[in-house]
C-alpha cells in the first residue's frame, strides 16, 4: 500500500507540492507567532529580574508598556528615604521612541544616574565608563554586538548625536542609558522622573514598608517588583486569545488545503480507484490509500513549515532584534495540528471516493 501512496503523490507533482505548502503555513503561523511572544516575555522577564529594588514608585499610568511618562517629582526620592525600611531610591525616566533604523517598533532609553542604580541592582561596567555629560549614554553587550558598536562611536537620540562610552552588564530595563539630567534636559523636563527605584533594607517586608510609603505618600502607584516579573500572557489578556485564534487558524488552514486537494484529487482519480474496486479493494483500502496519502503530506508539511519558520526567525531576529523562544509544547502542538488537520480534511474525501461504484465508472468512462 506504502508503494501506491507514493505513486499517487509523485504521479501529481505540484498538487502534492500546494498540499505540502498549505500544511507548512499552519505550522508557521503556530511556530513563528507563539516562539515570539514567549521569546518577548522571556527578554522582558530576564531584564525586569534583573532589578534589584523590591518596589517602584510612580504616579498612575507610569509604568504603561508605551508610556514616556515624565510626571513624577525627583524630590520624592528624598521623602522615600524618611520612610523606615527604605535603603535607597534611585529616579529613573523611562523614554520610549520609534526606532530610528527600523521600518517599525520602538526602542527604549533610560535616564539614570549610573554610580547609584548600579550599587543598587549589583551592576557593572565591562568597558568605559558611565554617563556623565550631557551627550553621552552607555549601552548594554547585546546592544553593543547586534549593532556592532564600539565605544567612541555617535548614537542617534532625540535628533542629536549621542557619543558611547562605556558598556554594562547584565541587560537591565533600557540597552541604552544616558545621565538623569541628560535625559531631563533633552525632555525638557527638570526635577522629573518616570518612576522611583525602591531598595529595602535588609530583613524589611515589603507589604509592610509599601503600605507605609502608600500611607505618607497617598495618590501614588506602588507596584512590587515581584508582580512585574510575570508572564507576559498575564500581563496582556489578550494575548492568550491571540493564541488560540492564531492555532484555530492553523488547523483550518492546514485542514481547508489537504481537503480541497483530496476532494479535487478524487474526481480525477475516479477511474483509477474503480478499477481498485473492480479488482477486489474494499472501502477501507481506499480509505487507508487516502488517509496514508494525506499522513505523508502531512508530515511534509510539518518539516517545511519547520525549517520556514526557524529560518524566518533567524532572520526576523537579526534585522528586527526581535526575540524568539520555541518550546517543545508549541512544536509538539504544531505537529499534531497539522497531521491530524490533514488527516481530518481527508477523511470525506476518502470516504467519497470509497463509495465510488466500479460499476458505474467502467459504463461512463
Amino acid at each position: 500500500m506504502l508503494e501506491l501512496v507514493l505513486a499517487n503523490l509523485r504521479v501529481r507533482p505540484f498538487r502534492t507540492l500546494i498540499s505540502v505548502v498549505g500544511v507548512a503555513l499552519g505550522v508557521v503561523l503556530v511556530v513563528l507567532f507563539t516562539g515570539l511572544a514567549k521569546g518577548m516575555s522571556e527578554d522582558m522577564v530576564k531584564r525586569a529580574s534583573n532589578w534589584k529594588a523590591e518596589i517602584v514608585f510612580t504616579r498612575p499610568g507610569g509604568m504603561d508598556a508605551s508610556s514616556s511618562n515624565t510626571s513624577l517629582s525627583t524630590t520624592y526620592a528624598e521623602r522615600l528615604l524618611q520612610i523606615e525600611g527604605v535603603e535607597s531610591t534611585v529616579p529613573v525616566i523611562r523614554y520610549i521612541t520609534p526606532n530610528p533604523k527600523q521600518r517599525w517598533g520602538v526602542q527604549q532609553i533610560d535616564g539614570i544616574d549610573w554610580e547609584p542604580f548600579a550599587k543598587m541592582n549589583d551592576m557593572k561596567l565591562v568597558q568605559g565608563r558611565g554617563a556623565t555629560a550631557v551627550d553621552e549614554v552607555i549601552l548594554d553587550e547585546r546592544y553593543v554586538k547586534d549593532e556592532k558598536v564600539k565605544l567612541g562611536d555617535k548614537i542617534g537620540i532625540f535628533g542629536k548625536s549621542y557619543t558611547a562610552v562605556g558598556v554594562f552588564s547584565p541587560p537591565s530595563g533600557a540597552r541604552i542609558k544616558m545621565s538623569l539630567s541628560a535625559m531631563q534636559n533633552a525632555l525638557e523636563a527638570p526635577n522629573k522622573c518616570s518612576y522611583i527605584l525602591v531598595k529595602l533594607k535588609q530583613g524589611a517586608n515589603v507589604d509592610e514598608v509599601a503600605a507605609r510609603i502608600d500611607q505618607a505618600l497617598p495618590g501614588n502607584k506602588i507596584n512590587l517588583t515581584r508582580d512585574l516579573i510575570i508572564d507576559a500572557q498575564d500581563r496582556i489578556p489578550a494575548l492568550g486569545t491571540f493564541l488560540r485564534v492564531l492555532v484555530g487558524l492553523g488547523a483550518f488552514v492546514s485542514t481547508i488545503f489537504v481537503l480541497l486537494s483530496m476532494y479535487t484529487t478524487i474526481t480525477e482519480r475516479r477511474k483509477e480507484i474503480g478499477i481498485l474496486k473492480s479488482l477486489g479493494a474494499s472501502k477501507g483500502f481506499i480509505i487507508k490509500v487516502i488517509e496514508g496519502e494525506a499522513f505523508l503530506i502531512g508530515v511534509l508539511g510539518v518539516l517545511l513549515g519547520f525549517i520556514v519558520a526557524f529560518a524566518a526567525s533567524y532572520l526576523i531576529g537579526d534585522f528586527f532584534e526581535l526575540v524568539f523562544s520555541f518550546s517543545s509544547g508549541w512544536i509538539i502542538t504544531a505537529t499534531v495540528i497539522a497531521i491530524g488537520g490533514s488527516l481530518f480534511g481527508a477523511l470525506y474525501p476518502a470516504w467519497k471516493a470509497s463509495g465510488i461504484d466500479p460499476v458505474e465508472v467502467m459504463v461512463n468512462e
